[in-house]
């Protein structure tokens, strides 16, 4: 057995005579979507796999298809004759324009065995010269092939052909078995007692050459240990230690590899802290030198780890890099982009790369000091400048939790003072957030695409329409229906959520009363400071009412109204020990918001109805006193007429006399966020109520609710009861959520309505077209709701871990942009 060893994401290079076998050896090792031929590109070209004039243009259709597969990161094998020297440095550099590795694989066989294999194959009609053409080019390159760019060259002949055997290597970066948790920490440039210091807060146990915790946290450093700093031995003994004992990783920061090269004795510029080093560590002895500079040389650019969910790299990493190898990789990950241009204190413009990522990987990294680490598009810098006096920095994986110690002093004067990394104001949503396609990064849901058409309107309604963009911190996301009841006379039943719910695996769910009023978002701050704090807001207010879309309910009363809830919810403020609240719940009545609708929609149709059916009957019935046949539609029109009777009382039953903000009542139901919790995650459906349950005020009203295992029969069947007596009371009908939080595709509520209250959605007589309604589609409100909640989850998770307000927002826009898509409003 011979093993041949090549790179799990690279190209494979296959070097043979026309009959060496190469088609046979790819069809034997690799899937066939995996093999790019020369000869099918030509089939693909010319409809004749032998059609030698077409080989230009098949090549450039297998450059094509090797070119896209590189760049999506799937492994290729190249299946061409590739003997002379060009063909073969096309495919590297192509290899190299993707920073993958390649190798080539030669079958050397004798070149009587390819003549007698192409004289049996009645679709050669090219004569013996060309093989002998090729030996001879196989035979002069396999002297020089180690010089062409390949990372290993594996020659097989004779039995080695038929008993090779491929293994898949992977990229030295790629650690995505590695799952942590993670402890990862920012530049510590020598600094050896505030990492020690900030070790033990995140609870390890340390020693001078190592470090344990107790519950397996694994340390992930981002380079720079060294340079400027006190004790670079110090750290490097220890951060050396945790690595050889397989507690920590480290990638390589600038530094070490310039203090690398000069250990080795290379020609460098001694500046920007290295001095300290070269002269620490001549005090160490020469056995602790060698192992530090082995060590320092052998760390690597960057590290994929979790799955691939997070990469930790020096300088950050753009995504098109991530698990990829080449100089322009490691060039990056050490130093980052540049913009060409100086400071005015000599020093290298960033680019600013992190702004424009849209990766699903986490990227976590240091390299250049700020003040504060700041999200930024899913990418946080560590690097808090501990030697210049500021701080050292870790970041908790997967808790996204940071923590910091302070410097122990100023241990280098920084030649350009410590700002912000990105100069913006935190509290202010940047047009270039929310322009265009663009892709936002959820934790519960995955990646949500948000198209330039969506987002264009949503811009309108934000800057025309919405409340101080700095109180909306959340939207709603919309609701699904449950499929269709096939119940007589029922378009919508209990026992269809409970089914849905019970497939996808939900053992428990609650039942919760759906108020027929407007739903609103309230966002309270215990004092105006408290509001300035979190928000950002200094004109006083504290707090804001909202609709669904972002849209004030009131123009001149929200500032009373909130003042009301304040007190109504005071309670919160000791119990979840928070200064802020936001709260999801409905506002009552409908008319309170929907006056202008219910009179302009609903109560012109109802009044047409009331006034036109009854006269229509008592012609009809005087007709049919007369002996004509009418009977058919008076029948109709008398139920037409009791339809409208019954859609007059469907929507007047939620409509009753405000004055100002007297009669408004709030139902909420569910704490979205409060300070350090984001309990829209972390907390089922059942603490929710019960928190809000203990709240006792005028202006507040319960939401009733049952709770349904799904597994009893008993218990489903007295939900449907409720509801039943629920609807036939006039209530618009139940939420149905899973009691614990259930992210993925399983819907965050079903809406489950009432029958009489669908006559305000399709109209009085629409139980006379169930069955046409009954084929009703609704998996694309479905993927909405699931989109639009991972959404809103994802701006109370960046709410509560105290993200800037400009990361809540984009979460938040991205909500009112899908709000934007087509689909049919009565679902």
């Amino acid at each position: 057995m011979v093993e041949v060893r090549v790179p799990r994401m690279g190209l494979v290079v296959l070097v043979g005579i026309s009959g060496s076998g190469k088609s046979t050896f790819a069809a034997k090792h690799f899937a066939p979507t995996q093999v790019i031929s020369s000869d099918y590109c030509r089939g693909l070209v010319a409809d004749d796999e032998n059609d030698q004039s077409a080989t230009p243009d098949a090549f450039d259709v297998l450059h094509y298809i090797v070119g896209t597969r590189l760049r999506r990161g799937l492994f290729t094998v190249v299946d061409a004759t590739n003997v002379q020297w060009d063909a073969r440095k096309q495919l590297i550099e192509l290899a190299k324009s993707h920073d993958v590795m390649a190798d080539a694989i030669v079958l050397d066989v004798p070149e009587e065995v390819a003549l007698a294999r192409n004289a049996a194959r009645p679709d050669r009609t090219f004569g013996p010269h060309v093989i002998t053409r090729q030996r001879k080019d196989l035979r002069r390159s396999l002297g020089k092939i180690a010089r062409d760019g390949f990372r290993r060259i594996h020659v097989l002949r004779g039995d080695d052909i038929d008993e090779a055997v491929i293994t898949y290597e992977k990229s030295w970066s790629d650690r995505t078995e590695l799952t942590g948790p993670f402890d990862i920490i920012g530049d510590v440039h020598g600094c050896r007692l505030e990492l020690e210091t900030l070790l033990r807060t995140l609870g390890w146990t340390v020693t001078p050459t190592g470090a344990t915790h107790p519950e397996g946290r694994t340390a992930v450093f981002v380079g720079d240990l060294v340079d400027r700093g006190p004790d670079t031995p110090g750290v490097l003994r220890l951060v050396m230690g945790m690595v050889a004992a397989g507690t920590a990783l480290c990638v390589s920061g600038n530094h070490e590899q310039k203090l690398v090269r000069a250990l080795n004795g290379r020609k460098v510029r001694v500046a920007h802290g290295l001095e300290e080093s070269l002269t620490q560590l001549a005090a160490e002895p020469e056995e602790f030198r060698e192992a530090a500079r082995t060590f320092m040389d052998g760390l690597i650019s960057h590290y994929r780890l979790d799955g691939g969910a997070l990469v930790v790299a020096h300088a950050g990493l753009k995504e098109a890099y991530h698990g990829r190898a080449s100089g322009r990789v490691r060039a990056f990950a050490l130093y980052g982009d540049t913009t060409g241009e100086t400071d005015e204190y000599g020093l290298p413009v960033r680019y600013p790369w992190a702004n424009e990522y849209r990766g699903r990987a986490m990227v976590v990294y240091g390299h250049t000091p700020t003040t504060e680490p700041e999200w930024v598009n899913n990418t946080i810098c560590l690097d808090t400048g501990a030697v210049f006096g500021g701080s050292l920095t870790a970041l908790r994986y997967p808790e996204r939790q940071l923590v910091s110690v302070p410097a122990e002093k100023v241990w280098y004067e920084p030649v350009r003072p410590l700002t912000s990394q990105f100069a913006r104001d935190p509290g202010v949503l940047d047009i270039g957030d929310v322009t265009g396609t663009r892709h936002v990064e959820t934790r519960h849901g995955g990646r949500v695409k948000i198209v330039q058409e969506n987002s264009a309107a949503a811009l309108e309604i934000m800057s025309r329409f919405s409340v101080d963009p700095r109180w909306l911190v959340y939207l709603p996301p919309t609701m699904s229906p449950p499929e269709t009841s096939a119940l007589d006379g029922f378009l919508e039943h209990p026992d269809q959520a409970f089914a849905e719910y019970a497939k996808a695996g939900v053992s428990r769910v609650v039942c919760e009363e759906k108020h027929m009023g407007s739903r609103a978002i309230a966002v309270l701050a215990r004092t105006p400071e408290a509001a300035a704090r979190r928000f950002g807001v200094t004109d006083g207010t504290t707090g804001s009412v909202y609709t669904r879309t972002g849209r004030p309910f009131f123009a001149d009363l929200t500032g009373e109204l909130v003042d009301r809830l304040r007190d109504a919810v005071s309670p919160l403020w000791d119990e979840l020990r928070t200064d802020w609240v936001v709260l999801d719940g409905e506002l009552l009545p409908w008319s309170a918001k929907a006056g202008g609708l219910i009179r302009d929609q609903y109560a012109s149709v109802g009044a047409a109805a009331r006034a036109a059916l009854p006269e229509a009957v008592g012609v009809l019935e005087a007709a049919a006193g007369r002996g004509l046949d009418v009977g058919g539609l008076l029948d109709r029109t008398q139920r037409r007429a009791g339809n409208a009777a019954l859609f007059r009382d469907a929507y007047a039953r939620y409509c009753w006399p405000v004055s100002g903000l007297d009669g408004v009542r709030l139902a909420p139901f569910q704490v979205l966020a409060c300070e350090g919790r984001a309990t829209a995650v972390t907390e089922p459906h059942s603490w929710h109520l019960e928190v809000l349950g203990r709240l006792s005020s005028p202006i507040l009203t319960p939401t009733r609710h049952v709770y349904v295992s799904l597994d009893s029969e008993e218990e489903r069947a007295a939900a449907v009861e409720w509801w039943s007596e629920l609807t036939a009371a006039g209530g618009e009908g139940m939420v149905v959520k899973p009691v614990d939080h259930a992210p993925g595709r399983v819907q965050p509520g079903i809406k489950v309505r009432g029958r009489e209250y669908l006559r305000i959605i399709y109209g009085p007589d629409y139980t006379e077209s169930l069955d046409l309604l009954r084929r009703r589609f609704l998996g694309k409100k479905r993927s909405l709701a699931s989109r639009e909640h991972a959404l809103g989850v994802e701006a109370l998770s960046r709410l509560a871990d105290g993200d800037p307000l400009w990361r809540v927002h984009e979460a938040v826009f991205a909500v009112l942009a899908l709000e934007s898509e087509p689909v049919d409003p009565r679902l």
